[in-house]
């Protein structure tokens, strides 16, 4: 037997190997063992490279401490919440709430999401607005300063955050940045140096084990929080980058959905972002303190859940919640996502709505920004056209906001697109929002992105040239693990 033999067989052994450990240890769902498998034979060599890089396993690690959340009262909360309702003694006063109490314990049971009252809630769909006012919160910050994004740039934005951040740091207070490695890939510490040479502290990630090279490309944490000394919270689809204020030539104005709460949901978001903080800076690790959750006065009428997601947790609580809420519908479903890739559960759930004559309307962009994900995004948007969804393709830029709305009123804005990597691999967090006058603003807002769209109707997607049915045949079978 010559070397090349005896390498092809070694090489056929190791495949074997890799895919027993993906079939009976790793026990991923079958859609994603069959990619990777597919993956493994047709391109031995680089295929097992990409599943060092891509298919490690999360799930069934515990990975944050919890153990500090007893000290801020809202387990009690989140307990008496779940008696109330199975008890039938949960009255929150609002029709809206009582209506989808279900959903609501849902989220309690999985996802220790307590149901907060009293929020105001004020909606951006424009960067320059989001990020003027996110700076004069900033500006006006007595105590601490809490920032977290996927993606932060060393642009004019970037530097113009570092430079309000270092500001407030050099002023004594707590300054706290978060950023995700492989989304700020560009990102070095010494750009923050600013920050820390005034006091502040930078955390990182999932840093990459070698300079340059990290081998976790999947579960990055995706979440976008901001948190003003407790009682200001932020949450949406905006990174930092001169592209999210509309500054790309490739992508012209950026569309996104982006949420300023102040009210009770602030202590949630203010938990996830010490939870995800301590993971990332062991070294550096922030106590629980009544400094970080103060008394909350009531805001509003806004009645907001903050559920979490990511792959150290058994269920996935974002998509979970977000099919509940299509269950849910009597008349309405809109969407509005950059990415539609959604598993089987979830289409089938949105295909009953149609079959069942809900008036169901997907916004999707006219352009991507990952090439592999729109043509598996434009494979899945057929499915829904075949069963009387309409959809629509935002022509005014990109659209990249993340938003459910049911019936004009509840909706879900969070950082959570429609696709398995946002509920599987990555690291979200969703607002779920049971309020009439919030869900209304964000209709009126998806019907203005109407005007600005095109729709897509089943005939024009019939007549689509056969090099795009080619892409969205092949990435389709790729979408379980895009």
């Amino acid at each position: 037997m010559d070397f090349t033999s005896i390498f092809l067989v070694i090489l056929f052994i190791v495949n074997i190997f890799f895919a027993g450990v993906i079939i009976f240890i790793e026990r991923k769902d079958p859609a994603a063992t069959w990619a990777w498998v597919m993956i493994l034979f047709f391109i031995p060599v680089v295929g097992f490279i990409i599943y060092l890089f891509l298919g490690q396993n999360l799930t069934r690690r515990r990975m944050f401490d919890w153990e500090g959340i007893y000290q801020i009262g809202l387990v009690d909360r989140i307990n008496q919440q779940i008696g109330q309702i199975r008890d039938r003694t949960f009255s929150f006063g609002n029709a809206i709430v009582d209506r989808y109490r279900d959903l609501i314990y849902m989220h309690l049971i999985n996802n220790e999401a307590v149901l907060t009252k009293g929020n105001q809630i004020e909606i951006f769909n424009d960067g320059a607005e989001k990020f003027d006012q996110l700076i004069e919160d900033i500006r006006s910050a007595k105590h601490h300063i809490h920032i977290q994004y996927y993606i932060f740039r060393y642009d004019d934005l970037g530097l113009r955050m570092i430079e309000e951040l270092r500001k407030k740091a050099a002023e004594g207070l707590e300054v706290c940045l978060l950023y995700d490695e492989l989304g700020s890939r560009k990102m070095r510490r010494r750009h923050f140096r600013p920050i820390t040479d005034a006091g502040g502290k930078i955390g990182v990630f999932f840093p990459a084990t070698f300079p340059k090279i990290n081998i976790r490309l999947n579960y990055r944490n995706h979440r976008k929080l901001s948190i003003i000394d407790g009682e200001i919270g932020y949450i949406g689809g905006f990174n930092v980058g001169d592209e999210y204020l509309g500054n790309s030539k490739k992508f012209g104005y950026w569309r996104d959905t982006h949420l300023r709460i102040k009210g009770e949901a602030v202590d949630p978001m203010q938990t996830r972002f010490i939870l995800d903080w301590n993971l990332a800076s062991k070294h550096e690790p922030i106590a629980y303190s009544e400094n970080y959750f103060p008394p909350k006065q009531r805001e509003g009428d806004a009645a907001v859940q903050m559920v979490s997601s990511g792959p150290d947790s058994h269920h996935e609580q974002i998509k979970n919640g977000l099919m509940k809420m299509v269950f849910e519908a009597e008349e309405t479903i809109y969407i509005q996502t950059p990415y539609f890739i959604p598993d089987k559960s979830l289409l089938d759930a949105i295909q009953i709505a149609c079959l069942a004559g809900k008036d169901v309307r997907i916004m999707i962009p006219n352009k991507p920004d990952h090439p592999f994900v729109y043509w598996a995004t434009y494979s899945h948007i057929g499915k829904v056209l075949e069963t009387g969804a309409r959809v629509y393709i935002y022509e005014n830029g990109f659209i990249h906001s993340k938003t459910m709305l049911i019936d004009g009123k509840i909706n879900s804005v969070g950082t959570a697109n429609i696709d398995m990597r946002s509920f599987k691999l990555n690291f979200e967090m969703n607002a779920f929002i049971y309020d009439e006058e919030t869900t209304q603003k964000l209709t009126a807002a998806f019907e203005n992105d109407m005007q600005q769209s095109i729709e897509l109707t089943l005939a024009m997607y019939k007549r689509r040239p056969p090099l795009i049915r080619i892409k969205e045949s092949l990435f389709r079978l790729l979408s379980p693990i895009l």
